[in-house]
């Protein structure tokens, strides 16, 4: 006797995916770049970059018209060609970074002027998911706990004490239907120390912030005009210009006076504090690739020794070298004797050698290239 499969998903009415693609990506430099950040990337050698990854899993769950993506103007033209099949109307250019506050309160307030009171969910364009099925039911809980008001976060399992992310402590049972998992979320914290991390692991209250929020625009755009007046203001008067003749002129006139905060500060937290914000325990793979060394986690091990190649492993040579990550990307090959755990990063005008230690640090190379007046190779 055979077992019917299960019948496929369909996208959640009324639900929009606002994808945010910004920022340079400084601690994966010389890699990513301001000019192509590293949502532009393949990172992980799938043959698809994290922007396309991110639309690749969104859009069972949005639908073909209801992905909008946020990013820069300079990003505008490789995204589209990255995404060729995305709307018109689905790409809201930036025209300077103003953090993700402002592009996610801009998508939902356009949404909203378009469509009504929608459930917007907000989802990094550069990370790495992988447990598609778990995925998709975290967001279905997600949305209807949005649907009854709460705003919505997916806690992510935490495998290690990590001391590269935020977390968000869990608390009673939301009570929701649709959303059996869900609970109560008791708080934020932004990077912990290790030790700290470490009791956060043991507790099994905190789960890793993946910074995914989804809620109803009328309610995310409701507390945004508590906390942050200013913002949201400026905010509706974009939106109600974007589909105009206007927009330019009020884009150019409004945009730059705009707080620069993240949503986590702006609105996550404050609300989180009067018992607003649920949270869904997220049980998929989930990764920011926050600096080389959590990307070594993303990548294949070569046969000897561990070490991490993005790129043709033809251009890597070893020799008493192990754990080490290597990004070969120039004309040249690599070669490494007797040293391990070390991340060399081969690029046509820059390379970077450090350890997997220091990965985190890598954007205070960043910063001294700046200070050095070598913009040209950021």
């Amino acid at each position: 006797m055979s077992i019917a499969a299960p019948p496929s998903r369909s996208p959640v009415p009324g639900f929009y995916a606002v994808i945010p693609a910004g920022g340079a990506g400084t601690r994966l430099w010389p890699l990513s770049r301001a000019g192509a950040p590293k949502f532009l990337h393949d990172l992980t050698g799938a043959g698809r970059t994290l922007l396309q990854g991110t639309v690749d899993r969104l859009r069972p769950l949005a639908g073909d018209e209801g992905v909008v993506l946020v990013t820069g103007e300079q990003h505008v033209a490789a995204a589209r060609e990255q995404l060729p099949g995305l709307g018109g109307d689905a790409v809201l250019a930036e025209p300077s970074p103003r953090d993700s506050m402002a592009a996610i309160g801009l998508a939902a307030a356009v949404l909203e002027q378009r469509h009504g009171d929608v459930v917007v969910g907000s989802f990094a364009a550069d990370q790495v998911v992988s447990g598609a099925a778990a995925f998709d039911a975290a967001v279905r809980e997600a949305v209807a706990a949005a649907r009854a008001g709460y705003v919505a976060t997916i806690g992510i399992a935490a495998s290690r004490p990590s001391v590269a992310f935020g977390y968000v402590r869990s608390g009673d049972p939301l009570g929701v239907e649709g959303a059996p998992s869900a609970l109560h979320a008791r708080g934020f914290t932004e990077k912990p120390d290790a030790a700290t991390a470490r009791e956060y692991v043991a507790s099994g209250e905190y789960r890793w912030n993946a910074g995914i929020f989804v809620a109803r625009s009328s309610v995310l755009l409701g507390h945004l005009a508590a906390q942050r007046p200013a913002l949201h203001a400026g905010l509706r008067e974009i939106a109600a210009a974007w589909d105009t003749p206007d927009r330019a002129a009020v884009v150019a006139r409004v945009w730059p006076g705009l707080e620069k905060i993240a949503i986590d500060h702006a609105v996550a937290e404050p609300v989180a504090a009067e018992g607003g914000v649920a949270v869904v325990p997220g049980t998929f793979g989930w990764d920011d690739v926050g600096d080389f060394n959590s990307l070594a986690a993303l990548l294949p091990s070569d046969d000897d020794g561990g070490s991490k190649v993005l790129g043709d492993p033809a251009d890597v040579v070893r020799v008493q070298s192990a754990g080490s990550v290597v990004v070969p990307g120039g004309d040249r090959v690599v070669a490494l004797l007797g040293i391990d755990d070390v991340v060399v990063v081969d690029t046509p005008d820059a390379l970077l050698v450090t350890t997997r230690a220091r990965a985190q640090q890598v954007k205070d190379m960043v910063d001294a290239m700046r200070a050095h007046g070598r913009e040209d190779v950021l």
